[in-house]
């Protein structure tokens, strides 16, 4: 692999000024989510995981959502503005700044292929430590039609031919362009002044690189991987392949941790989902980005979870929704149609059916019952509510934020608490019951009466 003894820099160009026409969207293609993560996202993290020292993100005019994501997933990362699309090597020349300052290695990637892998670029990487100045990603897909081939002679790659300027001898050659490339730093920049637009289009094509190196008497190699790595995406059905596949990635890789997933097919993960040791995901169950279950955890069946946090031992759902800033601590009960939202549930904690904690916390081992909420804003604000230690907080109780429950206090059922409640206190804030013999009689027959007059006009 890359020789660590003397740490190579490694400068990664992006190219993601492709637009969402063939998506159908305003949203720019590379802009569309898999897996909780943009499809940008995704190349940056695998570039960076790859060692990529520098980025220089290309961006057509008028992206600045495409730079202002790029910016967030790779802080430190250049943006290079493409003003005219002239092809793919003229795209990369957009980043010739970043170019002309010089690195070992040069990654070219797509923004549309989210599926690369960090292990296959260090490949890349690898051939050119060796001393290739060009390496290309090759795969062999099942129906070759419509892909470029990769004309070898030996392990030396001669030419990258397009379908229609290729021989019936060509065209028969499995060994497809995957689109990826990595250029030696010190001739990447020569290789790619010199491609020329003399083709139908009058574009400037990277594959011709290969060509251009052998002219140079440069070696030019090729580095065969799935087709899952090269996977680029157009169209709204490839988006939703190429989430298929990643999804059974994620999968594999959860299983392989020691996750059991009852019905892995049903369940769908976010890149950044992490578990412990014997967690049970039951079926139907979708996780969103920044989740973290604990050892022993169970997700049952159809819960929704989203940047939160699943304590040791828990039992979340079935039905169960967690959103943003919910940390749920060890042996908590979360039951079904319960929802969290920015709340703190201490350990031993239970909410088992039918209610909504926000801006709160649980202290532990306290009983939130069933139909009971939290009312936590006034259509302005909002504001906190906090639950001591072992409080009991009664079914169909309303807590008005912002609003205090003592260790220990028991709030009766049907309850609407405005005011603090100490603990070891009782609070009953209800009208009290009144019951009046042969009421209901009297309202029965006012109502058939209301209505036999009412019939009697039409």
């Amino acid at each position: 692999m890359v020789d660590r003894t003397r740490p190579r820099t490694c400068l990664a160009v992006v190219l993601a000024a492709g637009e969402g026409t063939r998506m159908r969207s305003a949203l720019p293609k590379v802009l569309h989510r898999i897996a909780g993560r943009s499809l940008l996202a995704h190349v940056l993290a695998a570039v960076q995981a790859a060692g990529g020292s520098s980025v220089a993100v290309v961006v057509g005019p008028d992206a600045d959502a495409v730079s202002t994501e790029a910016k967030r997933n790779a802080a430190a990362a250049e943006i290079h503005i493409q003003s005219e699309r002239r092809g793919t090597a003229h795209a990369v020349l957009a980043a010739k700044g970043a170019l002309t300052r010089g690195a070992d290695d040069v990654l070219v990637i797509f923004g549309d292929t989210p599926l690369i892998r960090p292990q296959t670029l260090l490949q890349m990487r690898d051939a050119l430590a060796k001393g290739a100045a060009v390496a290309v990603l090759g795969f062999r897909p099942k129906e070759p039609t419509g892909y470029g081939r990769l004309v070898m002679d030996g392990n030396n790659l001669v030419a990258i031919r397009e379908e229609l300027d290729a021989t019936p001898a060509e065209r028969a050659i499995d060994l497809c362009n995957g689109g990826l490339m990595a250029f030696a730093g010190a001739t990447a920049l020569s290789i790619l002044e010199k491609i020329g637009n003399d083709n139908r289009k009058a574009e400037f094509y990277l594959t011709d690189a290969v060509a251009i190196a052998r002219t140079m008497k440069l070696k030019s190699v090729v580095i065969e991987t799935e087709e899952d790595d090269v996977r680029g995406i157009n169209t709204k059905a490839q988006l939703a392949e190429t989430e298929t596949a990643l999804q059974q990635r994620l999968r594999k890789a959860a299983m392989e941790a020691g996750v059991t997933l009852v019905a892995p097919e049903t369940v769908f993960l976010a890149t950044d989902t992490k578990f412990g040791r014997d967690v049970v995901v039951e079926p139907f169950v979708v996780f969103g980005p920044g989740v973290t279950v604990e050892d022993n955890a169970v997700i049952r069946s159809f819960s929704h979870l989203d940047q939160a946090h699943v304590g040791r031992g828990t039992l979340v759902g079935p039905y169960a929704r967690l959103r943003p800033g919910a940390k749920l601590g060890a042996d908590v009960h979360i039951g079904n149609f319960v929802e969290i939202k920015e709340s703190i549930i201490e350990d031993g904690a239970k909410a088992n059916h039918l209610a909504y904690i926000g801006d709160a916390r649980l202290g532990a081992g306290s009983n939130f019952g069933a139909g009971a909420i939290v009312c936590n804003y006034d259509g302005a604000a909002k504001y906190r509510t906090d639950i001591g230690k072992g409080a009991f907080i009664g079914s169909n109780a309303a807590l008005v934020a912002p609003v205090s429950i003592g260790d220990g206090a028991y709030v009766a059922t049907g309850s609407v608490i405005t005011d603090d409640v100490p603990a070891n206190a009782l609070a009953i804030a209800r009208e009290r019951q009144v019951v009046k013999a042969d009421g209901a009689s009297r309202i029965w027959a006012i109502k058939a009466a209301a209505k036999a007059k009412s019939g009697a006009k039409k």
